[in-house]
């Protein structure tokens, strides 16, 4: 691997709005990103205001009809030339993103091969619309079922996973034949903005993509979602968010996909494979620095394996190096900012006024930057704000269960519903645990279970709809019924 200069790197990529094909200064005063390992600024970005986002939306609109016409191997051809720019780019991208958002560079390195694959699989997709023909039960007429494009989608990108969240709303929707608005996060702009560059180099047709970074986050969305040309909101972030964005979408009808918070379940039968169990809890909890939707909130072990499994974490936990993403050997790295280490802080006092033993870390790190330790809990009482609300940060919280019945209890005992993750060597109650957790994923005997060919998605709280694999592209299509005369009916 070989990484370009920080300054060099960061000289590169773009700070302006892309509206119709041309990159242009926002009317609103710049922002700044920071660094989250140091505080310090890392560039100075262009910040749109409500009628920019108008104009995003005018550009989009504009070329709808011709984009939507283009074949499915033209948008197929220019998807795959992007994936082999991201992955011919990996270095800047994973550096990029170790910048602007803190992960350790090999975490970084995974997420750009994570977030290609979504360019490389929905490629593949978009040749594959497929829709379906036949006669009616009554032999009166044919019936003809097509897939046709939603039309402009309003994406909204989160900030932790800068690259793949992008890619995993802007590649479907472009493979089926919508044209977009993007508004990344305004704390890690720079990497979908660097991605966007690409595409324009590749020769994405002006007003097909277009990219808004702004600080009125209100004011650019309440615009964009009261224009009556939009067809489609994707969103990805909190549940609290998503629920005003899903009043407003209903407003005016919206598609609308949301992908919201998370409070995942890591259930460990006395029958697992203890060795593969801890590995898997250090990776479900900790990457990304535990600020995932995916990431184990509730670490669920059956008491009879308890002490040691508790033991054996703590002994992984405490060796972590914590420190900027892009020092040797780095595995904890800065939080997104300041008041998301003040957040986990409270959880951490909350739970230990409850109760709770911390028994490894427990407390922000000293100095420059946005970060807190890794961290073990034991003894979460239910009453804890840590057992009921996502974490976003490196804290591993162990509550014990007794049997199968009680182990379903605990992990369903929250509104949210996106991911679990089950460690037993018992097939059937591997299926027991699938049929009954409350949720869109199940990850049995592995802590890594995300795939661009899978479908994710959450139930309850955690959202509606599914980005990835062959049923992320009709989240982007609506279903046309034709009906037409049978012409051998009398």
């Amino acid at each position: 691997m070989t990484y370009p200069s920080e300054a060099d790197l960061l000289a590169k990529i773009p700070t302006q709005l892309f509206i119709n094909g041309e990159w242009v200064d926002g009317e609103n005063e710049p922002f700044v990103v920071q660094d989250p390992s140091t505080g310090g600024e890392l560039a100075r970005i262009a910040n749109a205001s409500p009628a920019q986002a108008t104009a995003a939306l005018d550009a989009a609109v504009a070329v709808k009809d011709e984009w939507a016409r283009t074949t499915p191997r033209e948008r197929g051809e220019l998807l795959r030339k992007a994936y082999e720019a991201v992955i011919e780019r990996r270095d800047e991208f994973a550096l990029l993103m170790t910048l602007e958002m803190g992960k350790p560079l090999n975490e970084a390195q995974g997420e750009v091969n994570y977030g290609a694959e979504y360019l490389r699989w929905f490629s593949e997709e978009a040749a594959r619309i497929t829709g379906r023909y036949g006669i009616n039960p009554e032999g009166t007429q044919r019936m003809l079922v097509s897939q046709h494009p939603v039309g402009p989608c309003f994406l909204i990108t989160p900030w932790n996973f800068p690259l793949a969240m992008a890619t995993r709303k802007i590649a479907p929707a472009l493979a089926a034949g919508n044209t977009v608005v993007v508004k990344p996060a305004s704390l890690t702009p720079l990497t979908t903005l660097y991605f966007v560059k690409i595409l324009e180099e590749l020769g994405v047709p002006k007003g097909v993509v277009n990219v808004v970074t702004t600080r009125d986050t209100a004011g650019v969305s309440n615009t964009i979602m009261e224009d009556d040309r939009l067809r489609k909101i994707s969103f990805t972030g909190s549940t609290g968010v998503g629920v005003g964005l899903m009043k407003r979408a209903a407003e005016k009808v919206l598609r609308t996909s949301m992908e919201l918070g998370g409070n995942a379940p890591f259930v460990v039968f006395e029958d697992a494979d203890m060795d593969k169990a801890i590995q898997g809890v250090i990776d479900a909890k900790f990457r990304n620095i535990g600020q995932a939707c995916t990431a184990a909130n509730r670490i669920i072990v059956q008491e009879s394996i308890a002490e040691e499994f508790t033991k054996r974490v703590a002994e992984r936990v405490s060796a972590f190096k914590m420190g900027r993403g892009t020092e040797e050997g780095v595995t904890i790295g800065p939080l997104a900012e300041a008041k998301a280490v003040a957040k986990v802080g409270e959880l951490v006092d909350d739970a230990v006024a409850h109760g709770a033993k911390v028994i490894v870390g427990g407390k922000a790190g000293e100095g420059e930057g946005f970060f807190y330790e890794a961290t073990v809990l034991t003894d979460i009482a239910p009453e804890s704000k840590i057992f009921r609300e996502e974490i976003f940060g490196p804290v591993l919280p162990i509550i014990t269960f007794s049997d199968e019945a009680e182990a379903v209890e605990l992990a369903n005992s929250t509104e949210f519903g996106l991911m679990s993750y089950v460690y037993t060597n018992d097939f059937n109650r591997s299926q027991r645990m699938i049929d009954q957790i409350e949720c869109g994923m199940v990850s049995i005997n592995t802590g890594l279970p995300s795939n661009a060919a899978a479908p994710f998605g959450g139930v309850k709280q955690s959202g509606m709809g599914k980005e990835g694999s062959f049923e992320g592209i009709h989240e982007y299509m609506n279903m046309k019924y034709s009906a037409m005369p049978n012409p051998y009916s009398n």
